[in-house]
């Protein structure tokens, strides 16, 4: 089964370096020219087997939009998709709406904490979470599917998705780069990831 995974376009605070997580923080133009762009791509690649896939969201703002750039770009309906709450980013606490230089001013052994086991890490707050207890919904979530899905979501998910298929390991899978302009193709029988 193939599973097209999207992150979110760029919004202001990816470019401000600021740790998003679950706040509801809207695209850029760069993020929506993302959007429009991997769509376009998408197109190229599926041809005429877009029909059988199945669109899904994150329901935060940020990857609807994308979402529906990215349907628009296809020639597709924008609004014929669904949503899923385990594709929602992993909560960064309190934390969010900060940068990790501000966060060092305030909790440099914190930091330094995430920095050695980045994978395991939860930052404070009560609702927080690390790519671990993130892994959990997105494993439930991977396990649910049942047949080819175009998905757009948020970096951590598909940092979860680099250890749940491709079995890398923790400090691999926390710390490689997920871009905005990139179609990462999942092939869940395999256990192989791509990008386009």
């Amino acid at each position: 089964m193939l599973i097209y995974m999207i992150r979110h376009g760029q919004t202001d605070w990816n470019a401000e370096g600021r740790l998003q997580g679950q706040k509801d923080i809207a695209l850029n133009d760069l993020g929506r020219s993302q959007a429009a762009r991997n769509g376009e791509t998408l197109l190229q690649i599926l041809g005429s087997d877009v029909p059988a896939y199945r669109f899904v969201s994150s329901p935060l703002s940020r990857t609807r939009e994308t979402m529906e750039r990215l349907r628009a770009a296809m020639g597709l309906e924008p609004t014929g998709y669904l949503t899923d709450e385990r594709l929602v980013e992993l909560s960064f606490g309190d934390w969010e709406g900060h940068t990790l230089e501000e966060v060092g001013i305030v909790a440099p052994d914190r930091l330094q904490a995430r920095a050695d086991q980045k994978w395991n890490f939860i930052p404070p707050g009560a609702a927080a979470e690390s790519y671990e207890i993130l892994s959990w919904r997105v494993g439930a979530w991977l396990r649910s599917l049942s047949g080819p899905t175009i998905c757009v979501t948020h970096g951590g998910v598909v940092r979860s998705a680099f250890r749940l298929v491709a079995n890398l390991s923790e400090h691999e899978a926390a710390t490689m780069t997920v871009p905005q302009d990139k179609l990462l193709r999942i092939d869940l029988g395999a256990g192989t990831l791509e990008w386009f």
